[in-house]
């Protein structure tokens, strides 16, 4: 075994620097983060070369020249002096490893000066070496951050594609504008913008900047206090009827801090409890003021997780707060809209729709913008239906089923009860014809691509930057299901074309449920995308058919190769025999 050795400051920086610089979105918190406590209130970030080339200018206070070499060092800190001093933190930073860490894995120049002094510093870090030199500049602090991870190539190694880099860069200053909406900041990645916030001080107004203007009329305002506890938390939350595919619109912070609370998390979970579909989450910005001396947040490497002196009295308050803004919300009167049906008769395996060309032409496509859409309640969906030309949904022909079946009925307008030689059947209409659709889709994926219509109008969809990023990176993916989705700036997207099985599903429901697949387990991404699919596709609980449309769905249903169950795992038939019901009428079968 080798002897024990005192390590070199170079390499201890390095190791201390895979704790708090993780890949490029962490050099970029912790100096947005320094920039604010500066007191910035404009902030700019470009990034370039493949995300590893960082620069970060602001307006704040700026370095005093000799403590500029001091900043570079590490456990050198402005915001904090004793013990005391962290049971009573009011910064985003106070430990004073940052700017060390970073200069031990890349290369840094920084200018900065401070309103007194009519010119500045400009610093040059290399390998943990620091030169300077003074400098003409404005009041403030720019670090250029240059060849990340240089000596590093492992972690260089294991970093991602450029788009999803920056994908993570663009969710942590998402977060940091929402927490901080007093603060502009901007975004820049080869001359496009994907973030602008104005620093207008007004949360919502933020938040419209960052998705859309249509989400101002989805929240409610959380405004609550307790004067005795000396606790408020303020912000918004989402009515139920508007809700997301992942817990990714869930941002949390304690005294403007971005967090991982468990406690927090759990309090919104509850608060929602019963009223948002399974698999759907709120849209919810709060931000929790508490004293310092009562929460600690020097308990994880990069300040992540917080833990709380009273965590109890923190759960039920923002429990309370969460119920109080939703007591305004009221179920607003919905409009049925009769969902489009295919025949299901014996050789209707296709469906008619007029102002389709003969050879359409991606031109054709007419981008809409979905704010004007979101102000009309109802489409009336027959203005598009002309009888012209028939599109092959190559649907299979329905086997010859050799059983004699006879349908008595529809119970509900969701079970379909039958007789099949001597038993009585119930089965659930929507779960069988999810079955025959997955399992059709399943074969056509195996030969060739599932057949999709081209849309002639479409949707102009608002996304987070980081969604956009996640639909252009699988792409490919997308393809093969049916999907034709371009992207129309850093947080538009429009669908070119879908599967033709759901093209009567609005491709605003459709992006959620992508997305939803995406943010998942990828190794499973063909199942999943097939499963929802084809639930998609089914015919709906609640949707009443005819004799003939039943007699078609039950026949489809009958040649699959696993009736029992649907793609969820649910069960899809109950049958009763002669001698059961014999039985219990007391009679002899």
């Amino acid at each position: 075994m080798k002897r024990i050795q005192q390590l070199s400051r170079q390499l201890i920086n390095q190791i201390a620097a895979g704790e708090v610089i993780e890949r490029p979105a962490s050099v970029v918190k912790e100096l947005v983060e320094n920039s604010i406590d500066a007191g910035a209130t404009r902030i700019e970030v470009e990034i370039s070369k493949d995300c590893l080339d960082i620069r970060v200018s602001d307006n704040g206070s700026g370095i005093h020249p000799e403590d500029i070499e001091l900043a570079f060092s590490k456990h050198a800190t402005s915001k904090i002096s004793n013990a005391d001093d962290l049971f009573d933190i009011h910064t985003m930073g106070f430990r004073g490893e940052a700017l060390a860490s970073i200069i031990s894995i890349a290369k840094v120049i920084c200018t900065t000066r401070t309103k007194e002094l009519e010119t500045g510093m400009k610093v040059e870090c290399a390998e943990s070496n620091v030169k300077k030199a003074p400098c003409g500049c404005a009041v403030g602090t720019t670090m250029e951050i240059k060849e990340l991870f240089y000596n590093t190539p492992v972690r260089q190694k294991f970093l991602k594609s450029e788009r999803v880099e920056l994908s993570y860069i663009a969710e942590i200053l998402q977060s940091i504008a929402i927490a901080n909406p007093s603060v502009s900041i901007t975004l820049i990645n080869e001359g496009k913008t994907p973030i602008k916030t104005s620093g207008s001080g007004d949360l919502l107004c933020v938040l419209t900047e960052i998705y859309s203007n249509s989400i101002a009329s989805e929240l409610k305002k959380v405004n609550k206090a307790d004067e005795l506890s000396k606790i408020s938390v303020t912000g918004y939350c989402s009515t139920p009827d508007f809700t997301r595919s992942t817990k990714k619109s869930i941002y949390v912070f304690v005294n403007n801090r971005v967090v991982k609370c468990p406690v927090i998390l759990k309090a919104i979970d509850t608060a929602y409890k019963n009223m948002l579909p399974n698999g759907k989450y709120p849209f919810v910005c709060i931000n929790l003021e508490i004293q310092p001396k009562d929460v600690d947040v020097n308990v994880h490497p990069t300040k992540k997780e917080v833990r709380y002196q009273n965590p109890n009295q923190i759960f039920n308050f923002i429990y309370s707060a969460i119920l109080d803004a939703l007591s305004s919300f009221k179920q607003q009167e919905t409009h049925t809209v009769s969902e489009t049906i295919i025949p299901f008769a014996k050789n209707y395996n296709t469906i008619t729709d007029e102002n389709i060309k003969e050879d359409p032409q991606e031109e054709d496509t007419v981008y809409v913008s979905q704010q004007k859409f979101e102000e009309i309640k109802e489409t009336n969906t027959k203005q598009f239906e002309l009888n012209v030309k028939q599109i092959d949904l190559n649907l299979p022909q329905t086997a010859e089923v050799e059983e004699t079946i006879n349908i008595i009925g529809q119970y509900r307008n969701t079970y379909i009860i039958f007789e099949e030689n001597t038993e009585l059947k119930i089965v659930d209409q929507h779960i069988a014809d999810e079955r025959f659709i997955f399992e059709k889709l399943t074969k056509d994926l195996e030969t060739k691509e599932i057949p999709s219509q081209l849309l002639l109008i479409s949707d102009i969809l608002e996304l987070e930057p980081a969604d956009v990023t996640l639909i252009c990176e699988n792409s490919d993916k997308l393809k093969r299901f049916g999907f034709g989705i371009e992207q129309i700036s850093e947080k538009e997207i429009v669908f070119k074309k879908i599967p033709q099985v759901i093209s009567h599903v609005k491709t605003k429901d459709i992006i959620s449920d992508l997305l939803e697949n995406l943010h998942g387990d990828l190794n499973n991404i063909e199942e999943k995308m097939l499963v929802t699919m084809s639930c998609k596709a089914a015919v709906k609980a609640g949707a009443e058919l005819n004799l003939w449309q039943m007699e078609d769905l039950i026949k489809k249903w009958k040649t699959t190769k696993m009736p029992y169950t649907c793609p969820h795992g649910r069960p899809i038939v109950h049958s009763f025999s002669e001698k059961e019901i014999a039985s219990f009428f007391h009679r002899n079968a």
